[in-house]
């Protein structure tokens, strides 16, 4: 056993550099009180190194006590408490007593389990909200390092698509749902044409406090990519992306027209019948015996001087005036039947 001036650097040294809950809240000489009789059964002597790297399988090394820890802001001072009530009486116990491995190994991964059931019961809400921003105040408890950490999010958030016609009006904000500083600074920044979220392709448009920026006609030169950034003295806390597309009042003219064009045809190219006109055999069907008797002579009668226009081409004159007087002839008779 090492010395007593020197137990503190031989507890540093047993324990290294990485942290766990068991250090974060157990001062380290409670935990040589706790190691002191520790004996190897297997060889029956007192090794106090044996105790701590058991500890340290069994509180450090542990995820689910890792995981258990990571409580809401302010709640760090539950979970020592919760860690002091299993761990305390046992150094009481076991201060300046002999006791086996097995027995500590019994009696310290009780005490694990029952800090993982008690500290998992504690509010998880931890306040973040994804998928983006420096959020310092939606923080959770880390047991590996043994303080808060923020919420590790990208700075960059994904890009928002917005469509828009021409001439129309654009607004974008930038908004986020968590809570900002009271000292906030926004600028906005444009990169004309391209859909990105490099930064250095930006160029500063306006700087201010406003986080809403509009445009009130929106040309074609307005369409590309928007940055938004919230600085809090000399820190970025996020960058909101805006991608504006404008559609030219033209070809929105066209695509309408194409629209209506499409939906008048049946499938395999043929046009929809006019609301108020019938198709061609519920107009027949629709006829009398008598117009259908008309029909069916006007139709003869103009196959017919079809075919004397070509037998008598010579003398077109006459047939064709015979033709034509029959014709009419017929057509004032089907049209006069009523």
């Amino acid at each position: 056993m090492c010395p007593s001036t020197l137990q503190l650097v031989c507890v540093s040294l047993l324990f290294g550099t990485s942290l766990s809950c068991y250090q974060c809240f157990i001062d380290t000489q409670e935990s040589l009180r706790l190691c002191w009789g520790h004996i190897l059964t297997k060889h029956n002597i007192r090794n106090v190194d044996a105790c701590f790297r058991k500890l340290g399988r069994i509180f450090d090394s542990n995820e689910r006590v890792i995981e258990a820890g990571r409580v809401g802001r302010g709640y760090d001072k539950r979970l020592k408490e919760l860690l002091e009530a299993e761990i305390l009486p046992m150094v009481e116990e076991f201060d300046l007593k002999l006791n086996d491995d097995t027995v500590y190994e019994e009696r310290l991964q009780a005490a694990a389990d029952n800090f993982i059931a008690a500290a998992s019961k504690l509010p998880r809400v931890s306040g973040c909200f994804p998928p983006c921003g420096f959020q310092s105040e939606g923080a959770v408890y880390n047991c590996v390092t043994c303080q808060y950490d923020s919420c590790e999010f990208p700075l960059d958030c994904p890009i928002k698509e917005i469509n828009v016609m021409e001439n129309s009006r654009s607004r974008m904000r930038c908004d986020v749902p968590f809570h900002l500083p009271n000292d906030i600074q926004v600028i906005w920044r444009f990169a004309e044409e391209v859909r990105t979220q490099q930064v250095d392709q930006f160029k500063e448009v306006t700087a201010g406090v406003d986080r809403l920026y509009s445009i009130p006609s929106t040309n074609l030169y307005h369409q590309g990519s928007y940055l938004c950034e919230i600085y809090s003295g000399r820190r970025s806390i996020v960058r909101l992306y805006f991608f504006i597309a404008v559609t030219p009042q033209v070809v929105s003219g066209h695509t309408d027209l194409q629209e209506i064009f499409d939906l008048s045809l049946l499938p395999g190219g043929r046009l929809l019948p006019a609301p108020d006109v019938l198709p061609p055999h519920h107009l027949l069907l629709s006829l009398s015996p008598l117009h259908m008797a008309c029909l069916t002579a006007l139709l003869l009668l103009l196959f017919l001087s079809l075919g004397y226009e070509e037998k008598i081409s010579k003398d077109a004159g006459t047939g064709r005036s015979h033709g034509h007087r029959s014709i009419n002839t017929c057509v004032f008779c089907c049209t006069h039947s009523e």
